[in-house]
C-alpha cells in the first residue's frame, strides 16, 4: 500500500494560514498550542488504531 507522504495542494494553503496566525504568539501561547496539537495527533493516533482492531 503506498502511503501518499505529501501535502496536497488545499493542506498546504491551510499549513500558510496557520504559519501566518502562529508567527505574532509569544512563547507560552507556542508552547500551549504545540501541546495542544500534540494531544489531538495522540487521540488521531489512538482513533485509527481502535478502528483498525474493529476492521
Amino acid at each position: 500500500m503506498d502511503i501518499p507522504m505529501e501535502l496536497n495542494l488545499e493542506q498546504k494553503f491551510n499549513l500558510k494560514l496557520y504559519e501566518e496566525q502562529v508567527k505574532g504568539l509569544n512563547q507560552q501561547e507556542s508552547q500551549k498550542l504545540l501541546l495542544e496539537v500534540l494531544r489531538q495527533l495522540m487521540v488521531k493516533d489512538n482513533m485509527i488504531k481502535h478502528l483498525l482492531k474493529q476492521a
